[in-house]
Formats: C-alpha cells, sequence, structure tokens
C-alpha cells in the first residue's frame, strides 16, 4: 500500500481548518501508486486528494508539479486541481512532510486497455501536450539518457541475480542509446509515466489524467512512446499493433507527428523501455525490509526492450504510412 506516513485524524482537522472546503468526516489511505502517499479525504463540501510527498520528490520540484496542474486545468485538462488554502497557499505541510490538496477526479483505471482506450488515451496525451505549450517553468528530465547510467552503475552486478547476463545485455543497450539518442525534436511539457493506473475512465471515454510527479521538459514524442510501452504491450509481453494504430491515430487527430519524431520512434521507444527496466530493477534489487510496496518486474521491460531493437521504423507501431 502507498501510504509510508501516517496521519492522525486530529493533525488532518488541523489542517483542514485552513481551506474552505468544510469539516472532515473520512478519509483513508490509497494503495495505487508508489512514490507519495495519497488518502483519499471526505469532507462536507466533496472528496479531495491529500497528496504528502516523500523522499524520493525533490522540495524544489514542487512548484513546478502544482503549478503545471493549476495551468493544464485552466487551459481545459482535465486533470487534478490543486486546492488552494485561505492564506493562499498550494504548498503545506502535514506531518513532517510537503503536502498538497487536490480535486478528486472521477473515473477509473482500465486493467486492460482496449484499443479504443488506448486511442482516447492519445488524444488526452495529445492535448496534454498542446495545454503544456505555454507552461513557463521548466524541468530537467532526470531519467533521460543522461540519468541511465547512474541508474546502471546502482545496480552493479546484482543486475545478473535477477536475469543472467542482464548486466551485459543492459550495457549494451545503454551504449547504442548513448551515442545514438534523437536530437532537436519538438519539446516541451511531458508526462513521463502516463501508464494505464494514472488515466480515469468514465463510459470508456477519458475522464482524466493524474500522478504529474514525473512531468519534466523532454522531447513530446518521447512521452508517446512511454506510452505505447505502457498501452499497447499485452501479458504475455506481445506487441498489440492494433492498439499502437488506435493510440498513435488518436494523437495525431490533436496533434500531428513530424517527420523527425516519426523517424525517432523506434529509438525513443528503445529507451523509454530501458528508462523503465533501470528504474525498476533498482528498485527491485532494493527493496526496504518491511515494505508493504511489492516492486515491479524489471524483466517486463527487457522482454518490451527486445522488440524495440528488431523494429526499423515507426510504422511497425501502427503509425499511417
Amino acid at each position: 500500500m502507498a501510504v509510508y506516513t501516517d496521519v492522525a485524524p486530529a493533525e488532518l482537522e488541523a489542517f483542514l481548518s485552513g481551506y474552505d472546503i468544510g469539516s472532515l468526516t473520512s478519509f483513508h489511505g490509497i494503495a495505487e501508486g508508489v512514490e507519495n502517499s495519497n488518502f483519499l479525504v471526505q469532507t462536507t463540501t466533496g472528496s479531495f486528494i491529500l497528496t504528502l510527498y516523500e523522499k524520493r520528490v525533490k522540495r524544489e520540484d514542487l512548484p513546478f508539479f502544482v503549478g503545471l496542474m493549476q495551468h493544464l486545468a485552466a487551459r481545459g485538462l482535465s486533470c487534478p486541481e490543486p486546492v488552494a488554502a485561505r492564506s493562499g497557499a498550494i504548498l503545506a505541510e502535514v506531518a513532517g512532510r510537503p503536502a498538497a490538496m487536490v480535486t478528486f477526479l472521477p473515473g477509473v483505471s482500465v486493467r486492460r486497455p482496449t484499443a479504443h482506450h488506448c486511442a482516447e488515451l492519445g488524444r488526452g496525451l495529445a492535448q496534454l501536450h498542446l495545454a503544456g505549450a505555454d507552461f513557463a517553468l521548466k524541468r530537467t528530465n532526470a531519467l533521460s539518457v543522461t540519468g541511465w547510467r547512474p541508474l546502471f552503475e546502482a545496480a552493479g552486478a546484482a543486475a545478473d541475480t535477477v536475469a543472467p547476463g542482464l548486466s551485459e545485455a543492459v550495457a549494451a543497450e545503454l551504449a547504442v542509446l548513448e551515442a545514438n539518442w534523437p536530437q532537436d525534436l519538438p519539446s516541451g511539457v511531458i508526462h513521463a509515466d502516463l501508464f494505464p493506473d494514472n488515466a480515469f475512465f468514465l463510459d470508456d471515454q477519458l475522464s482524466g489524467i493524474i500522478d504529474f510527479y514525473f512531468a519534466c521538459t523532454d522531447f513530446l514524442a518521447y512521452d508517446v512512446a512511454i506510452c505505447l510501452n505502457a498501452w499497447c504491450f499485452e501479458a504475455d509481453g506481445a506487441y498489440n499493433v492494433t492498439k499502437g494504430r488506435a493510440l498513435l491515430a488518436g494523437y495525431e487527430a490533436v496533434r500531428p507527428l513530424s517527420e523527425a519524431e516519426k523517424a525517432a520512434l523506434p529509438r525513443l521507444a528503445r529507451g523509454a523501455a530501458l528508462r523503465f527496466l533501470l528504474t525498476r530493477l533498482v528498485d527491485w534489487l532494493n527493496v526496504p525490509e518491511g515494505a508493504l510496496v511489492r516492486p515491479k518486474d524489471p524483466l517486463e521491460y527487457l522482454k518490451k526492450l527486445r522488440f524495440h531493437q528488431a523494429v526499423e521504423r515507426a510504422q511497425d507501431y501502427g503509425l499511417a504510412a
């Protein structure tokens, strides 16, 4: 369960007294997510999400995250909107952690996305990219190509305890990507972690996008590549080109990809697969004693990487010629 810091009812009531959102009726921890502590808070006026930012989220990044949600919501994107206290402050402190209260979005995430869900997601991702085009703040993507070697070094030889030969396979791929990472593609705000559990649906229509705590400034097409990895593979590791075609068509209906972005897509997809392989690998090898959060399997992304290594053109992902 993704609650690392407990909050006492009296402490929460004292915190809520600084807001014009009514009085507390109930609250409970939310199991989804692995980075922060999240609580569903019910008050006499409605439902809200309280997020306590844990140690992996840097305090200096919080203005970017909350400012981005404010910006996107103001431009019509359905996403959590930070709630200001009566003092005007968006960020606060609860139980010794930086914290923010945001609006609650109705909807549910889908465990097995269909092609229709992928098309909806593609449109929503493109709308996010357009809505974020004039966001003034920048945040470097610490988990792009320059951040992968430190992760690999953190795993070290222990990678081979997860799968024989994994260290050598990752080292070879890392060398290729470092030498051939795309340059000068259209850039802007990206979500960078838009997995199915971060998208909500109502009646099979995308109702909202959540969890912007990996958001950063990077290639827009890299965000597309992340979503191809997250939404378009089946449980057995096979790529579903029908889902890929739907996601890409949905995206391009709102924001067409440039020729340079299309050409770079296979390399970007490889990089996205390596990024999640490495972060999962480090988490897998460093599970704290007594942790309630089960780390995700890094080998899922090794299988995806193998697929991408055989791809030569974006059309293999379902992109229209």
